[in-house]
């Protein structure tokens, strides 16, 4: 059973910036990406990165976000900055595609 949690969020004003990690247990996926599902709306990917450190970014948060990973830590970090109100929502860690097995994800919430 694969393991995913999450940490790193918080409450921020609007601009500030957060440091998301996501620590995994057994092996270690090909792709992986940190999703969010803001109140009320979809669950959506947010960013990505392959084992190759390739990355993908939702337009949304291109520029501002930065995704990373540490293969020895089995670790994953999203560098959140120039935070905005609509980037508050739930923040998950998975694969792509996703797992059916999803950790409690992380509480991110930006007020204006």
């Amino acid at each position: 059973q694969v393991q995913l949690v999450e940490s790193g969020g918080g409450l921020v004003q609007a601009g500030g910036s957060l440091r998301l990690s996501c620590t995994t247990s057994g092996s270690i996926f090909s792709i992986m990406g940190w999703y969010r599902q803001a109140p009320g709306k979809q669950r959506e990917l947010v960013a990505s990165i392959s084992s190759g450190l390739s990355t993908t970014y939702t337009d949304s948060v291109r520029g501002r976000f930065t995704i990373s990973r540490d293969r020895a830590k089995r670790t994953v970090y999203l560098q959140m900055n120039s935070l905005k109100s609509e980037d508050t929502g739930v923040y998950y860690c998975n694969r792509l595609p996703p797992g059916d097995f999803w950790g409690k994800g992380t509480l991110v919430t930006v007020s204006s």
